[in-house]
């Protein structure tokens, strides 16, 4: 059986902090999880803010280019209303993934003060992040972008200019079940529309020009099918994720890595 010390070698050395060590653990601009929680990452707010308009470009091809124009006035009303209810529920579910708290451990309380209180058992080993001072909760994982460990972190996903982690994968997993569900849609009605377009030889099936409609409808298809594959992929891989209690970011191959780089063994500390 191999003692302490032999574990300690393997790891980071890291000192535990006492309260008047001086580590700043005030609020900063990515640490007010408690009031408002939004990531200030200028690749993730474009990323975000390119997801809005592409559902806003497919919204309006469906509602402009082909809804409006079609003579079959039920046709119209059933499939714009499906289209713009599953819109609006997939943008909401993108503010609620990007403006929610995905598990953030507070900065900073790896002092000698804390584990005191914890009354851990003689030999206990707890880990410590040595970019944060926090102590390190079970398949925790510590985000660069974020700057802040992460309970059950799956990923940094800059689409939702945040991380996936405890709080927050149930609006992700509802993210990207409705981006998949409106792609799946306005790609049968692209069907549908160029069919009707043939078919009357361009002559009354949508209110812009034959060259414009199919730029706009060619774009649209290319568009449906990229994030169908790529939204229907991360779904899968997120129920799949929940049902066997895993996370990507935390196989146990990374938790060995993970342990040597980023973590400390500090039991020892609390005791010298």
């Amino acid at each position: 059986m191999q003692s302490s010390g032999h574990r300690f070698r393997d790891v980071e050395h890291h000192p535990l902090l006492n309260e008047s060590d001086g580590y700043d653990s005030s609020p900063s601009e990515n640490d007010v999880a408690d009031k408002i929680w939004f990531i200030r990452d200028g690749c993730g707010m474009v990323c975000a803010v390119i997801t809005w308009m592409l559902v806003f470009y497919a919204d309006f091809v469906v509602t402009f280019v082909m809804l409006l124009p079609s003579r079959d006035f039920w046709y119209s009303v059933i499939n714009g209303t499906l289209f713009n209810c599953l819109a609006v529920l997939a943008l909401t579910s993108h503010i609620r993934t990007m403006l929610t708290d995905p598990g953030a451990v507070p900065k900073g309380n790896a002092t000698k003060e804390y584990m005191e209180s914890l009354q851990l058992k003689p030999g206990e080993v707890i880990y410590k992040c040595p970019k944060c001072c926090s102590i390190k909760p079970e398949r925790a994982h510590h985000c660069s972008i974020c700057k802040r460990c992460i309970r059950k972190m799956d990923h940094h996903c800059p689409w939702v200019n945040n991380c996936v982690g405890e709080k927050n994968q149930r609006f992700f997993v509802l993210f990207t079940m409705y981006i998949a569900l409106i792609s799946t849609h306005a790609l049968i009605l692209c069907g549908f529309q160029l069919f009707s377009c043939v078919r009357e030889q361009w002559t009354a099936c949508s209110s812009f020009s034959p060259p414009v409609t199919v730029i706009l409808m060619i774009f649209l298809c290319l568009e449906g099918l990229l994030f169908l594959t790529f939204t229907a992929v991360m779904f899968g891989t997120q129920i799949h994720s929940i049902c066997n209690d895993e996370t990507a970011n935390l196989s146990n191959s990374g938790v060995k890595r993970l342990q040597k780089k980023q973590i400390s063994y500090i039991w020892r500390k609390l005791n010298d």
